[in-house]
């Protein structure tokens, strides 16, 4: 019997689910349709039980009116440049923009390697003023 390798397995259906994109929002006509939308988080730090917890209720409810035949859509994004990204960046020593960037990577890798069924093609930034212009010009 070969050893149990959750690395590997993990990592071999992550790499499945990305190459066909099995979390992107398809719409299928006549289908009702499921907006699911957790809290931003602040990128202030690393994510903790509380993140996982509130993404996984999220997660679980998403996969379940998926495979009830929703047109489901579970998008992300990260509340930047808030006062508590601002102030942990301060307490680091280190300029805010920087620390902020650092920390969605670092998070949004954490809830890649959970599995969550997140559309990472919707992905938001509060802070990123490219997105702030183009919702501006989609008014």
């Amino acid at each position: 019997m070969q050893p149990y390798r959750s690395a590997d397995i993990e990592a071999s259906a992550q790499a499945h689910w990305t190459s066909v994109q099995g979390f992107r929002a398809r719409e299928s006509a006549g289908k009702p349709k499921f907006y699911c939308v957790s809290m931003l988080p602040y990128p202030s730090g690393v994510l903790h039980m509380g993140h996982v917890r509130n993404y996984t209720i999220n997660d679980m409810m998403y996969r379940y009116l998926r495979m009830n035949g929703y047109n489901t859509l579970m998008p992300m994004g990260w509340d930047a440049f808030g006062l508590p990204a601002e102030n942990a960046a301060m307490k680091a020593g280190v300029a805010p923009a920087q620390w902020t960037y650092d920390n969605i990577a670092y998070m949004k890798n954490q809830m890649q390697a959970v599995g969550l069924a997140i559309d990472w093609s919707r992905e938001q930034r509060a802070g990123d003023r490219r997105q702030g212009l183009a919702l501006r010009r989609a008014r």
